[in-house]
């Protein structure tokens, strides 16, 4: 799909014309890929680099354009079961138009708090850039909420489902790891051929903010994923503890069990025993105190054990 915009009041906002400044393709369908192949002569590597979430970052030099491929975090739904994936997005920035190619359909240039007008097509690129780690951001922010809340979870129950979407939101933190720094490396290469693309002194500053930003942004990404492998090794820790202990008070219980069966086993064999005296009722009762006496003193033993 493809939509159109245009520079208004240092603003990006939506255009009915075809033949604006900045056009933006989402999951281009096959004429839309021949426009791009055809007429703007984009590279079809790397055409279809932007569309491979497994392509790493990087900056390209054509003969009338450069191609930036950098990582975005995919729009988040609820068939992805905690698992937060990233995205590849392609840049093609000419001298007078920027092009956008894109998986899915989702805003590019909306949001952020780095509210900053813009006045070309490289300017575009750069809001672009940042919008990316805000998304970027905005979903660490529901990771570290969503860790909390199965936290909580765990405390009160053994399922295993909760241990499985810990390690789906490690999962995440990794891919995410990855590609912020994939984009970081991409705007230091840009910062450094600034002259070359025609970047302003204003956008170079820019620039410098957007490295700022995604430095954070990493190490923010870094600092939630040492602690969800923290908070991973010190449950699956306490789960295999608690186990042990359980397993040894149930090997008690057994124990106990298992002595009352064994006395009155033995003495209702059919053979001549101490204590078989038919004119008394002793025997009995003290074949029952060896029964149940040591059942009993398990139990206490047990008690005591479970209190600490």
């Amino acid at each position: 799909m493809r939509r159109n915009y245009e520079i208004s009041g240092g603003k990006v906002v939506d255009s009915a014309s075809p033949s604006t400044p900045i056009v933006v393709f989402s999951n281009p369908n096959e004429e839309e890929k021949r426009h791009l192949l055809d007429e703007l002569k984009i590279d079809e590597h790397t055409l279809i680099s932007s569309l491979d979430p497994d392509e790493p970052g990087r900056l390209e030099f054509e003969p009338d354009h450069a191609a930036i491929i950098f990582k975005r975090p995919k729009n988040y739904s609820a068939e992805d079961r905690l698992l937060f994936k990233v995205l590849s997005a392609g840049a093609f920035l000419f001298r007078d138009h920027l092009v956008v190619v894109v998986a899915e359909d989702a805003p590019l240039f909306d949001g952020g708090k780095l509210n900053v007008k813009v006045a070309s097509p490289s300017g575009v690129l750069l809001k672009l850039l940042y919008r990316t780690i805000a998304h970027f951001l905005g979903h660490l922010r529901g990771i570290n909420v969503m860790t909390d809340e199965l936290e909580q979870k765990i405390n009160t129950s053994m399922q295993n489902k909760y241990l499985i979407s810990l390690f789906s939101l490690e999962k995440s933190l990794v891919y995410y790891l990855n590609a912020l720094h994939s984009n970081g490396l991409v705007a230091e290469k840009l910062k450094a051929c600034a002259p070359k693309l025609g970047f302003s002194t204003e956008e170079v500053e820019m620039l410098d903010d957007i490295l700022i930003e995604n430095n954070q942004c990493y190490k923010q990404a870094e600092i939630y994923s040492q602690v969800l492998s923290s908070l991973m090794d010190a449950r699956a820790s306490i789960v295999s503890n608690n186990l042990n202990a359980v397993m040894g008070r149930l090997t008690l219980v057994m124990i106990a069990i298992m002595w009352p069966t064994l006395v009155c086993g033995i003495f209702s064999m059919n053979m001549a025993l101490p204590l078989s005296n038919p004119q008394s009722h002793a025997p009995f009762w003290i074949v029952m105190a060896l029964a149940w006496l040591p059942l009993l003193a398990g139990y206490l033993l047990y008690w005591k054990l479970g209190k600490r």
